[in-house]
This record gives C-alpha cells, sequence and structure tokens, in this order.
C-alpha cells in the first residue's frame, strides 16, 4: 500500500509547507483539495477545514495554478493519490474542467461528489445522477482518467451496496469507489470483508480517519442524544488495524489516503504520527 494525505486536513500548510513536510515525513503522495471555498469567518480567521484553507488550489483559475501544483508535488518527491474535487456529478461544467486538469496533471483519478439526500427524493437523485454518471464516465475515457464517488453520509452512497446499485455495469476503468472507513462509522458500514467483495473492480481507492459518537444530551425521561466527532486514528470507534488487515486479505495494494480531522494534536505532530502508525499496523 502506499500512504497520502488529503489537504482538506492540513489547512494551517500553504502549498509549499504541504509537500516540504510530507516528504520530509516520509509520506508517499498527496491528495490536493480543489474547490472554491469560503474564506474563513470573522469570528475565527484561522484557517479551517472547510473554509479558509490554506492547502486548497481554487477551481476558479485552475487551470493556470496546475503547472505550479505539478512542479510542487512532483519537486518534493511526491506522486498523486488524486485529486480531491468537490464538483457534484450534475455539476457537468465543473466536473469536465476537473477531468481535463486530472489529465494534464497525470494525476490519474478525481473525486466527483454525490447529491445530498437533502435535496430530492432518492429515486429521482439516484436517476438523475445515473445519467449523470454515464455522461461523465464517457468523459473520463476521452481523458484517460477515473471519476472516484466516495462513500460519505447523507449522500445517496452512503454504503458499498448503495454505490454499487449506482456504477453497476459503468466502466471500471473510469469510475471507481473510494472506501471511507470514517465516514462508514457515521452512515453505511457493512462488514468491510463483504463489501470489497461487492465492489471489486470498483474497489479503487480508500480514505482512512476516525470518527467516534459522545451523548451530548439528555432528555427529562432519560432518552439520550448522539452525535459524531473527528477522533485520532488510534481512539475511534473503527479499528484501523483490522481493516488494514481486511484489505490486505482482500489483496488491496493501492492508496490509503489519510484525512484526519481531529485537533489534539498539533498538525506536523499529527501527520508524522498517523504515517508511523499506519505502517506499524501493516
Amino acid at each position: 500500500m502506499r500512504f497520502s494525505v488529503f489537504t482538506a486536513s492540513t489547512p494551517d500548510w500553504t502549498p509549499e509547507e504541504v509537500v516540504r513536510h510530507l516528504a520530509a515525513q516520509g509520506w508517499d503522495g498527496v491528495e490536493w483539495r480543489v474547490v472554491d471555498q469560503d474564506p474563513a469567518p470573522d469570528e475565527a480567521p484561522q484557517p479551517g477545514f472547510w473554509k479558509g484553507n490554506r492547502a486548497t488550489w481554487p477551481l476558479t483559475g485552475l487551470e493556470a495554478a496546475l503547472p505550479e501544483i505539478a512542479a510542487l508535488t512532483r519537486g518534493a518527491g511526491l506522486e498523486y493519490s488524486g485529486v480531491g474535487g468537490y464538483a457534484r456529478s450534475f455539476e457537468h461544467d465543473d466536473v469536465a474542467r476537473l477531468l481535463a486538469a486530472t489529465a494534464i496533471l497525470g494525476a490519474g483519478r478525481v473525486r466527483v461528489t454525490m447529491p445530498l439526500l437533502s435535496t430530492g427524493r432518492y429515486p429521482d437523485l439516484f436517476d438523475a445522477t445515473r445519467k449523470d454518471l454515464e455522461w461523465a464516465t464517457g468523459l473520463a475515457e476521452q481523458h484517460g482518467v477515473t471519476i472516484l464517488i466516495e462513500l460519505h453520509h447523507e449522500t445517496i452512497v452512503s454504503s458499498a451496496s448503495a454505490a454499487m446499485r449506482l456504477v453497476d455495469g459503468l466502466d471500471p476503468r473510469h469510475v471507481g469507489v473510494i472506501h471511507d472507513l470514517g465516514n462508514l462509522v457515521i452512515e453505511g458500514h457493512e462488514d468491510h470483508r463483504a463489501a470489497f467483495e461487492l465492489l471489486g473492480p470498483y474497489l479503487q481507492h480508500v480514505h482512512v480517519k476516525n470518527v467516534a459518537w459522545r451523548p451530548v444530551d439528555t432528555a427529562a425521561d432519560g432518552t439520550v442524544t448522539w452525535a459524531h466527532d473527528w477522533a485520532p486514528l488510534r481512539t475511534g470507534q473503527a479499528h484501523v488495524g483490522r481493516y488494514l488487515r481486511a484489505l490486505t486479505a482482500h489483496g488491496y495494494d493501492g492508496w490509503v489516503t489519510v484525512e484526519d480531522f481531529s485537533t489534539e494534536v498539533p498538525l506536523a505532530e499529527r501527520t508524522a504520527d498517523n504515517l508511523g502508525y499506519l505502517r506499524s499496523l501493516l
């Protein structure tokens, strides 16, 4: 397996700092976040994972930034595990831009995000997204790249079963699935071995983070309300070691991309420790 970091989880670093730290720590690759993000809010001006993230490349003007992205990545001796795009499947112009950029970079794969459940009736969303993916897969073939669909809570593909139903019959050379350990703690968990076997050739990428459910409120009648929160790799509810062993037993030997959104440990220490921990588990 090869290990990379998704830069959504490195908001404090500039792209120059990302490649310097990751290369020095011994990571194999980087997965760049690409999105037109909102600035950090006035009440919290420091960079955040989702707003004001310094390690994010804007989608607007992306084409002009490609030479710099390539020079930084290759200059540090890192590879691309993929491009972390945020264009939704129905945003055809943005999807096309990301596919073209991925081909120019030689990054191979790019994430295209799926509709949120809150945006419509599931059957309607599913049918429209299937048509979108048929179009996008054809375009990906023209560019010689692969679209990645992430298993993600609150979307139409929270589980391997749902994703398989969506992509079944499409060309696995140009569309695949990101199996995300942390997201599945929130929604969509299925036995890992069964999920890997179900996905077959569509299992093409892995994201690793961890999550813990914590009680946040107790009503007068004793009913407890729980909420999920990001946790370090060692202490969340998912057992990372068992997960990696299941991947190995299945024969998976591709990219494992870390997106650790916990904040208990400073960023540089966190990324270095995560890599050491993952390698120790293998």
